[in-house]
């Protein structure tokens, strides 16, 4: 199973910043001591270029973030201070989603230990996130004419609100996003397939909706692609989650999404997404299952992509 790693592109935060973003590189040490994995599983992506980020993005927004003309607000909204490093790493992290959708094509599945960057819009970015990696990858896998409609499942504990809005009317791409209803974004937008959960949320109750929907986007989708954002923040101890899963049901939940995939042979890139556990090591934990999860499906049961 090919991973994908961004964590060498160090981003420069503020003291107290709430983005964990040594979760990144403590993923990947994890999951090499696990002994599933060799170094050479891991690979540094190339960067996501212009032309593959404009499928998704406004030139003029790709301009002025790698420019620097991002004003005070902007910068706010994204939650980041520019910087060159803020550049070069959300290049990278759409890269490596790129390339993992091009790995699993290949061998049925592959991931990156980043990316979920879906509150970033065509023309702006937020909570977080610059450019839309998952928009971003899908638009490229169709101009490449690797696949013709790609599903993306998101199971982060945020709506996918700037994927939503970017693939809005894309016949070819299917957006199924279930989160927590009081939850960030407070403005929301419409993806193709909605579930909304109360705070609070456990695991039979998640599980039920999840299972339901996830059969609801395949059928409608019918998608020669899946990315799956496997977000850990639907975690009950996750300081900006607001749902109630806990570590059995999480494995669960990533269960079913990839079985159900495995199960329809279709290849499945998975990104990280959000992540904010009180104790940093619940977290990677949290990723660390769903890569090791997915590398035993797929390799012990084939795949027929």
């Amino acid at each position: 199973m090919q991973l994908f790693y961004t964590d060498v592109f160090v981003l420069p935060l503020p003291p107290g910043h709430r983005f964990p973003m040594e979760k990144y590189a403590r993923l990947r040490q994890a999951l090499l001591a696990s002994g599933e994995f060799s170094a050479a599983d891991f690979q540094v992506p190339p960067a996501a270029s212009d032309e593959e980020l404009a499928r998704a993005h406004d030139p003029d927004y790709i301009a002025r973030v790698v420019d620097g003309r991002l004003d005070e607000k902007a910068q706010k909204a994204i939650g980041f201070p520019w910087s060159a490093q803020m550049v070069e790493r959300s290049r990278r992290s759409a890269g490596a989603t790129l390339a993992a959708c091009r790995a699993a094509l290949r061998d049925g599945v592959a991931a990156t230990l980043a990316g979920g960057t879906h509150h970033a819009f065509a023309d702006h970015g937020e909570g977080f996130c610059v450019f839309n990696d998952a928009a971003v990858a899908a638009r490229a896998m169709q101009a490449e004419g690797r696949v013709d409609r790609v599903l993306i499942v998101d199971c982060d504990v945020h709506q996918g609100n700037g994927t939503a809005a970017i693939l809005r009317g894309d016949e070819r791409s299917f957006t199924f996003s279930i989160h927590g209803a009081r939850n960030y974004p407070f403005a929301k937008e419409n993806s193709d397939l909605d579930i909304e959960l109360p705070d609070r949320c456990g695991d039979q109750a998640y599980l039920l909706q999840l299972r339901h929907g996830l059969d609801t986007a395949l059928d409608l989708a019918r998608p020669d692609l899946v990315i799956y954002l496997a977000g850990a923040d639907p975690y009950h101890d996750d300081r900006l989650g607001r749902l109630a899963l806990t570590f059995d049901g999480l494995r669960e939940r990533d269960r079913m999404v990839l079985t159900g995939c495995h199960e329809r042979e279709l290849p499945v890139a998975i990104a990280m997404a959000g992540g904010y556990a009180r104790n940093i090591d619940d977290t990677v934990a949290i990723h660390a299952a769903t890569i090791r999860l997915a590398h035993r499906l797929f390799r012990d049961f084939g795949c027929h992509s």
